[in-house]
């Protein structure tokens, strides 16, 4: 899987014209926009995206609220 992201380009336009580059450039399934979304991160937090790292669980606690212990 290979994206490319090119900084230095950009236009200002209209929003009709965002609106219509969009639409032709958008990832048409959402597999591929979650493919995409999954490579973003592995850029943003400099992972290997056929390796990434594990969720540490440990950070995480479970309670049991006041009012649902009677019932």
């Amino acid at each position: 899987m290979s994206f490319r992201l090119d900084r230095t380009a950009f236009h200002a336009g209209t929003h009709a014209e965002a609106e219509a580059y969009h639409r032709a450039h958008q990832p048409n399934t959402p597999t591929e926009r979650l493919r995409a979304a999954m490579y973003l991160n592995s850029v943003a937090f400099n992972y290997d995206l056929n390796n990434p790292p594990r969720l540490d669980r440990t950070v995480f606690s479970c309670r049991v609220h006041a009012h649902r212990r009677d019932g």
